[in-house]
């Protein structure tokens, strides 16, 4: 062989081995770290929750406050959105054959607010028909103001959850930045990420009630708004029936 091919050989070989060992310690030394490192700890929500501080009162209780009324609300609700069809037939038939008495108790029976706009109809009839239509329409009033009753909570809950879990905040991050400075040249990382912790724990919590509240809010609207046009259609077909004898 010739030297200098021995001599390239040689130097080839001795490198590749460099590199291969410097790769060998490089991955050692990596898996070593990667064992060293501690486990993250799971929070569970319950820890979360602990770590929000005193701020987490309000919030629970707005949440709590605002199931209720979200479950209370629904079920009157749906119970005043039940329909039977055959009622306004009943009633038409009670009315041609002049016997409201009978229509008086259909409407007491049956037990919803269209039910009730029809009875206060009936207890009018004989007077001039803008004296029926305006008692329906303020029994109508009473009925859906009724049925909005607590609403405000979920509406106060949807603006005030937020604003106290930004309160939460500012309060971890003033808390977070005095500890910072009362420790001095002691200070480290740890000192300033219990407080921002604390912080955004709060923001978090305030977000998520206030987002659940506004979105039950907008849904037992919409509901009350099916109602209403229930009780405009029921109205109209009342007052219908009335004034096909005049015909």
């Amino acid at each position: 062989m010739n030297p200098l091919s021995a001599i390239f050989a040689q130097v080839t070989t001795a490198a590749v081995d460099s590199v291969a060992g410097t790769d060998t310690v490089a991955v050692a030394s990596m898996l070593t770290e990667t064992a060293s490192k501690p486990a993250v700890q799971e929070l569970s929500v319950w820890q979360l929750c602990l770590e929000g501080g005193w701020v987490m009162i309000p919030l629970a209780i707005l949440a709590i406050i605002a199931i209720y009324v979200f479950v209370e609300r629904a079920i009157v609700i749906r119970n005043a959105a039940r329909e039977d069809t055959s009622f306004m037939q009943r009633i038409k038939a009670y009315i041609h054959e002049g016997e409201l008495e009978s229509a008086q108790n259909l409407c007491r029976q049956t037990n919803t607010p269209y039910a009730r706009l029809i009875a206060k109809g009936i207890s009018r009839i004989g007077r001039p028909m803008n004296d029926v239509l305006v008692a329906i329409e303020n029994t109508g009033n009473i009925e859906v103001a009724t049925l909005g009753k607590s609403l405000p909570w979920l509406a106060t809950t949807a603006a005030g959850a937020p604003m106290i879990g930004f309160l939460g905040t500012v309060i971890g991050m003033v808390q977070a930045f005095y500890n910072l400075a009362s420790a001095g040249s002691s200070a480290n990382i740890d000192i300033l990420a219990g407080g921002i912790y604390e912080a955004l724990v709060t923001t978090v919590a305030g977000l998520i009630v206030g987002i659940l509240a506004l979105f039950a809010y907008n849904y037992l609207v919409a509901r009350i708004n099916g109602v209403m046009n229930n009780l405009e259609c029921k109205t109209m077909e009342f007052m219908d029936l009335l004034n096909e004898p005049a015909k």
